[in-house]
Parts: C-alpha cells; structure tokens; sequence
C-alpha cells in the first residue's frame, strides 16, 4: 500500500475525476473470454484497448463479487473475493495493472446497503435466535397483528411487494429491494468495520475509486412504532426527515471512509448513487464525504432546451455550493439507453412501452439516435465528469423486445410481470457484425441478441466516416484539448441550448427547424449530414465551435 498521512485533503493534481470521462462495465455483458456466455474479468482486460481509443479516464465495472445474481450482482455473497463465473482474484489483479498501464483509473461497485441472502453472516442470522447478536447486523422485526403475520410496516420493495419476509420462527427482515438482499443495519459496528476492512483490500489492490451503490439508504429511522412510508419512490422531503432514505447519519460513515481514502496516494475517489433532493445532493459530494454524488436529472429529461438548460444550471450551482464537481449521466444499467428514449414521444411511458415489447408507441430511430448523439456532444461540452455506459459509444437502442421467457430482472417476477425490468439495456455487446454472439464470445450470450446489433457492431464502425463510435472519440478528445476552468455562460438564442467556455461555444437546437450557425469556427458537429459550408444548424444537432479571442466578452 502506498500511504500517506490520515486526514489529509487531495491536492488539485489528485483531483483527475473532477473532470473525467468514466466509461460503465456491466462485466456479465460486455466481453466473454472463455465463451460461456457470461462476460468476465479476462473479457473486459482484452478490450481495454478499445476504452483507451475511445478516450475514457477511467473505467467502472458493476458488481463482479459472488453472488447468487437474484439482482445481476447487486446481491453480493463476499465482498471482498471474485464470482467464478466471472475469473479469480488472480484475473483481477492482471486487470488493474492492466487497467493503468493502458492509462486509465479503475472504479469499482460497493453496494452496502443490503447483502446477499447468501452472505456468511445472513446465514448465521437465518440460523440465529430472535435478539441474537448476529441478526443485529441486518434488521430483524417482530410482525404485527394478533399473531405477528403482517409485516412490522407497510414499507415497499423497490422490485413490488413488501419489503418485510417473514421466517420460519416469526421474525421479519427488511429488504428494500429482493427478499435475497436484505438490509444491513448501519448502526451495528461490526458493519462500518467490516466495510473499512473492504474498502482497504480493494484499494490495497490498486482500486483508484468505489461508485458507492444506494449511497442515501444506509441510515434508516427504526424507532418504534415504525413510520408510515407506504411509497419508496416518492420524491422525498428536503429536510432528512423520511425514515429510509437520505438520513443525515449518512454523513458520518461517509467522513469516516474519507479518512480512509485520504490515507492513500492518491486518495480514493468515490461517487455517490443518491436519489436525494438536489438541494441535499451536495451533501454527499463534500470534501470530507464521498467527494462526488451522481445527477440523474439528465435522465428523466424530456427533449427540451428550458428543461435541459433548468437541469444543468441547478447541478452546476449545487456542485459549486461543496467545490465539487457535477456529474452527467444518460445511461446506464438501470434505465433505458437514451437513444430509446429520444426517440419516443416526450410523455412515453417507459414501462408500459417495455411492455409493449417496443410496440407503441414505435420508435422513431432515426430521430433517437441523432437526439442522443447531440445530447452526448452538448454532456460532454459541460464541466464536470461525464459517466457514458457501455454501447452508447455504438448508438445502440433499448432491446425491448426480449422474450418473456429470457427476463431476469427480479423486477418482472416481483411486480407478478407487470414491469419487465431492466434486461433491455444489458444486452451483452456486439464487437463484429458477425459470429455466434457478435464477438461478444466464441459461443452464444446469457441474453440474446437481436439480429440489428451487427449494423451497429463496434467493428463495423471503427474507421467509417460519420459513425457514433467515431463521434464520440473525436468529442472526448477534443473535450481533453477544450478544457479549462472557465464556467458556463449562457447565450439566449431561440430554439436552442447555448452556452460559452472561454474561447469555445456548445450549441444544440432543440427546434424542428434549422437554425443559424453563430459566428466561428466549427470544430465538431453531432450530425454527420451538417455540412461545414452551411450557414444553418438542422434540428436535434449539437455543434461545437471556436471563438475569436475579441468575441469571448460578447452575446
């Protein structure tokens, strides 16, 4: 371990995330190197050159410890070992160095909300006595009613049902998400230990950072009688109050893993997954917290310059309220890829059109994909770090249309098939526009891939004039030689996102009608038809363009 004295703060030089470019692997689904059908550690290292063409900083790779996968690894059985199916910890080592020597920093998943059901010590609980000194390390209730056969609350799973089962001898345990995750319970020591003991094995190991998984449900409010919060996915109040989520006794775990971060050199960087107000947002991101915490408004966005233009401006002044840095983020592994959802009408509702197999309404892809890639142009013109999820680089859709039979989100079998889920979206990979599984493996894939993959195949695309691969290599780089520390200054043109950085301008039109090119030079554009020579910008085009040095005080 290379360590340096407890306590102190990063310098700006350790600061590389502030700005960074930090590419999401779904390790079950973006390479198989032993062609089982599942992605796995070998599978990710042989396509590190690939992250280092594209320009990443850094990369993230979702959960790959045991698990029984109840919930594609966010049900974690050891934390501090590798799944097989996924390699050894032999396999994880090569990865890390290989990580850095191709130039990139390595995040990995912590999910310390809940375990697995399989987990060491839920077994002993399972085992245990009611009152047990091993069932205090999750959260154990007696049920109500005459007989205790109703649950402690009317708290909800997250995947449908309550978040109470019951065991053989009465007692019930919370799990916010799928019966096999049950909830650790934050205020028993032996957790916050255990967890430092982790966080120091992986960064021990060469980790640069942790994305921290539920990083606001830690705390929870179990005084008796338990408080009424019938609906876990309601907008929750901006004062701490509600008795899941966004807690302020976060907080202190979080500065007592800062100190442990900042033991290193560099120290270990870490992003909050919190879906609190954005008011409480900065919390997390604080210099003796996390130091960064995720912004999904991006997210939920609809294909709208005000709507954008409120989001970023927000996000910008709350990271400036901790010194932070603000996070973007379209996609990833829990939402529908944004290609989908640009090219649906602005009202869709998701689930219903997952359940409609992709059917109504239609997708327009055409408009999805030009949207998306003028939305990555216009991300990655903002400062802060921007979060890409694997095969957004290729353009690809939303595989709506999987078979009932494949799904294997715990959230179609909880909701009784009312929601499909999120297997959409973790479709493994196509590399080549041919083989069994589009190179994704010398045999077939976990979940099947539709036959459109090849078309966006990254083979295919790699070289080819005017592809998404090829935009977003150009975008990332140029975004590298663009950057600096000037703030977003926004210029009011009619139908159009528009701002300026120093000496280069981003502007995205929003409109359905072409709209003027403003005054310079243009250096990238979102869309391969916008021809230079043109004094106009066509609809859902994102172009970035230099200034002359006495425009810069202008607009």
């Amino acid at each position: 371990m290379n360590a340096s004295t407890a306590g102190t703060t990063p310098t700006v030089a350790e600061d590389w995330w502030r700005n960074a470019v930090v590419y999401q692997i779904y390790p079950r689904s973006f390479a198989d190197a032993n062609g089982d059908g599942t992605g796995d550690l070998a599978g990710v290292a042989s396509r590190l050159p690939h992250l280092a063409s594209l320009g990443a900083d850094a990369l993230w790779i979702s959960p790959f410890y045991p698990s029984p996968l109840a919930d594609g690894g966010y049900d974690v059985a050891d934390y501090r070992n590798v799944d097989p199916r996924f390699g050894t910890l032999a396999d994880f080592t090569v990865l890390a160095d290989e990580t850095h020597r191709h130039g990139l920093k390595l995040i990995v998943d912590l999910v310390p909300n809940h375990s697995s059901d399989q987990h060491p010590w839920f077994r002993e609980a399972r085992a245990a006595e009611p009152g047990s000194a091993a069932r205090d390390r999750y959260i154990f209730r007696d049920g109500t009613g005459p007989n205790g056969d109703e649950p402690p609350s009317d708290w909800q799973s997250h995947f449908g049902g309550s978040a109470w089962t019951r065991l053989p001898d009465g007692q019930w345990y919370l799990h916010l998400f799928a019966p096999e995750q049950p909830d650790f319970n934050w205020d028993n020591p032996d957790v916050r230990a255990d967890f430092l003991t982790t966080l120091r094995f992986w960064s021990d190991l060469g980790v640069d950072g942790f994305r921290v998984d539920v990083a606001h449900g830690l705390v929870k409010d179990m005084s008796e009688p338990l408080r009424s919060q019938p609906n876990l996915d309601k907008l929750l109040p901006d004062d701490g109050s509600d008795p899941l989520y966004d807690r302020d006794g976060v907080h202190e775990i979080y500065a007592e893993w800062r100190q442990l971060f900042n033991e290193y050199t560099p120290a270990r960087m870490a992003v909050a997954e919190s879906w609190a107000p954005a008011a409480r947002r900065p919390l997390y991101a604080r210099a003796d917290g996390l130091g960064q915490a995720f912004n999904f408004d991006l997210v939920n966005a609809r294909w709208d310059s005000r709507q954008f233009r409120t989001i970023i401006t927000t996000a910008l002044e709350d990271a400036a309220r901790c010194n932070a840095s603000s996070t973007w983020v379209l996609s990833n592994h829990d939402i529908v890829r944004h290609a989908s959802r640009f090219a649906l009408p602005n009202e869709t509702d998701l689930d219903a059109w997952l359940q409609s197999d992709g059917v109504f309404p239609q997708e327009d892809r055409a408009m999805g994909l030009s949207r998306a890639r003028a939305a990555t142009l216009l991300m990655l013109a903002l400062p802060g770090s921007a979060y890409l999820y694997q095969g957004e680089e290729l353009g690809l859709f939303e595989v709506a249309d999987l078979d009932e039979a494949v799904l294997e989100d715990p959230i179609w079998t909880r909701t009784g098939h009312r929601l499909k889920g999120r297997d959409g979206c973790r479709v493994p990979l196509p590399w080549t526009e041919d083989g069994a599984s589009f190179g994704f493996g010398a045999g077939g894939s976990w979940l099947p891939q539709p036959a459109w993959f090849g078309d966006l195949a990254a083979s295919r695309q790699d070289g080819r004039k005017g592809s998404t691969l090829g935009l977003y290599r150009n975008a990332i780089s140029l975004r590298r030689a663009l950057q600096s520390a000037a703030d977003v200054e926004w210029i009011d043109t009619p139908g159009a996102l528009h701002f300026r950085r120093g000496q280069w301008e981003s502007i995205t039109n929003f409109d359905t009608t072409p709209i003027p090119v403003p005054a310079g030079t243009v250096l990238l554009g979102s869309n391969p038809a916008f021809k230079e020579q043109t004094d106009v910008i066509p609809p859902d085009t994102t172009l970035w363009l230099a200034i002359k040095p006495d425009a810069a005080g202008e607009g």
